[in-house]
């Protein structure tokens, strides 16, 4: 395949999702995963050779092309992103799921000391955290987790990225934002799902 070069750059630019080896591979329709492999390593050295306004990054267990964050202050000028932005109470519950997973939502309550249900389904809504399954206890609550998407709104390859609480709780450290969305080194979406900024 004599422009699987130019092919793979094509699907990383139309992919609202980070796209992972496996489905290159399913996609291309290849045994092999050394050409996509050295295809994706390539295209990642021209755009860094290039320093233009955008840039390949392995993130949530794929590749995606992603905005350079220098340009963000431009880019949140065009689109115009009011509601992408998580509010604390959000973050403190995005916290809590990510860092204690598989939890329910007794556990998340506890710790945060008020009720967290509507936060939990917005969460979902925006494809953040999912739902794993129940747990085995009495009234069979809820489990959650987070998913692809929280890891590609935060620019991680996977969850053991996360900064540690000892990172976290540094003094003169300043609270996490949510990236939003549309921003550089966030997803741009239009309704909550994708994961392109491009």
């Amino acid at each position: 395949m004599t422009d699987l070069r130019n092919i793979i750059e094509s699907l990383l630019f139309v992919s609202r999702d980070s796209l992972t080896i496996d489905r290159l591979k399913t996609v291309l329709d290849l045994e092999d995963a050394t050409p996509i492999r050295e295809a994706i390593d390539s295209l990642s050295a021209e755009y860094e050779a290039r320093g233009g306004g955008f840039f390949l990054r392995e993130v949530a267990g794929g590749y995606q092309i992603r905005t350079r964050p220098e340009y963000a202050e431009w880019i949140k000028k065009l689109l115009q992103p009011g509601s992408g932005r998580l509010s604390k109470a959000a973050m403190e519950t995005l916290a809590i799921i990510a860092y204690k997973q598989p939890v329910i939502r007794a556990d998340v309550e506890h710790i945060r000391g008020v009720d967290s249900g509507g936060i939990i389904r917005s969460l979902m809504e925006r494809k953040l955290i999912r739902v794993l399954g129940r747990k085995e206890i009495p009234g069979r609550p809820l489990i959650y987790a987070t998913t692809r998407r929280f890891l590609e709104a935060f620019d991680l390859k996977d969850i053991r990225d996360l900064p540690s609480l000892r990172e976290m709780a540094l003094p003169g450290s300043e609270s996490a934002e949510a990236p939003e969305e549309g921003s550089a080194g966030a997803p741009q979406t239009t309704d909550g799902e994708g994961g392109k900024n491009a």
